[in-house]
């Protein structure tokens, strides 16, 4: 074995638990005096036999396990595997006889912290070695956890392509807005999406929706819903077409009967005069530039996946000569109206805080940072990010002369 550097500093008010698992009587209690003589602090508890220690361990946890590896009811590596499986948290260290050191090396490798062979080890060494062993455990949880969390992030990523792609706009005069926080129960974004595309003849199409439910299941199947409809939009499909289509990718992908979908569609036509809008249980657009901010208003379809033979009517309506479309989804809008208040904004206090000092009015120029001055100012009265997830999309344009 290496030589052991200093073993760290613990707390004397933290006393540490050992399990120790050893048949020979002798042993159990030389390990036990060096111990105790070399730090009162850490607590031996004995037992003999594998048995007695799935039993201590299952009841109450120890922070370490000083493993005979000689056991009356196990031998080898069998015993270390049984007690690791029983609890995989707690630090392992195994003790071997001087002729069978490949048995303590075989015991590292299947995840024992050390070993240490007796009659070879004085109190002093003893007390770092359990110290080390800890550490050790903590250690790799800690490991564990980073590696969780960029697993994490990377497939947080990975979605966040797939539910927030960057718009397909090409004429200048266009301007686009978004934003996106995930809700504070989670930290994968869930089931919200959006897209603007604009086609070779001028017309915007956008869309939002809202899977619900929250998790990757439903962060997926968003992802599913903004790619079909991308899909059928790149490809020319008539507007009629694309909620059921996307009412038949849900009902075909979701992992459950309940599961639903709220999604708006809105087609800018190509001179900017006017748009078409779709709701299948969504809330609607806020108009901004003819007057006062004011929800359009719409009647509703049912939500996506609610019965197989709903429809969505078309409802247009004229543009002012410079416009501002804002989309979002009801995270938007179930916030608190204050810090502390238990009413929630809605959607005619997202309204009037559109048209408020404390939002940037400069919705025509600067439409993302609009959009962030939002959902900045809307997570202020919440007093913190909401539950459900928050996504808005700000299309601005102007009617083309003519």
């Amino acid at each position: 074995m290496p030589p052991i550097s200093p073993a760290p500093v613990r707390a004397a008010q933290a006393p540490l638990r050992l399990l120790l698992v050893e048949d020979d009587e002798g042993d159990a209690f030389l390990v036990s005096e060096l111990l105790q003589e070399e730090d009162p602090s850490i607590v031996v508890r004995h037992v003999r036999s594998l048995g007695e220690a799935i039993d201590a361990l299952s009841a109450e946890p120890p922070d370490c396990v000083l493993l005979d590896l000689g056991l009356p009811d196990a031998s080898g590596l069998g015993a270390l595997e049984r007690l690791r499986n029983v609890h995989p948290g707690v630090a392992h260290l195994v003790l071997t006889g001087d002729r069978d050191v490949q048995r303590g090396v075989d015991a590292v490798a299947a995840g024992a912290q050390d070993y240490l062979i007796k009659g070879s080890v004085d109190g002093d060494g003893l007390r770092r070695a359990v110290l080390y062993a800890v550490e050790r455990r903590q250690a790799d949880d800690v490991r564990q956890q980073l590696q969780a969390a960029e697993m994490l992030a990377e497939e947080a990523t990975r979605l966040e392509r797939g539910l927030l792609p960057v718009p397909v706009l090409n004429d200048p005069a266009l301007g686009v807005g978004t934003g996106y926080r995930p809700g504070r129960e989670r930290t994968l974004l869930g089931g919200d999406f959006y897209d603007a595309v604009e086609l070779p003849d001028g017309s915007v199409h956008l869309v939002i929706g809202d899977v619900a439910g929250h998790g990757p299941d439903e962060a997926a199947l968003g992802v599913c819903l903004r790619v079909a409809w991308r899909t059928q939009t790149l490809g020319g499909a008539a507007a009629d077409a694309v909620l059921p289509t996307l009412q038949q990718v849900l009902v075909h992908e979701r992992y459950a009967e309940e599961i639903f979908a709220t999604v708006l569609t809105v087609t800018v036509a190509p001179d900017r005069r006017s748009a078409t809008l779709r709701s299948a249980g969504h809330p609607p657009p806020v108009l901004l530039g003819a007057g006062p901010p004011a929800a359009i208003e719409l009647v509703p379809g049912l939500p996506l996946g609610i019965l197989d033979d709903a429809s969505w009517a078309p409802r247009a309506v004229p543009l002012p000569a410079g416009w501002g479309l804002l989309l979002s989804t009801d995270g938007l809008i179930e916030g608190r109206a204050g810090p502390g208040s238990a009413e929630r904004l809605a959607l005619e206090g997202l309204i009037e805080l559109v048209g408020s000092p404390e939002v940037d009015s400069r919705w025509a120029s600067d439409p993302h940072g609009f959009v962030a001055g939002l959902i900045d100012e809307v997570m202020r009265r919440n007093g913190g990010v909401p539950l459900d997830d928050v996504a808005a999309l700000l299309l601005t344009g102007r009617r083309t002369e003519g």
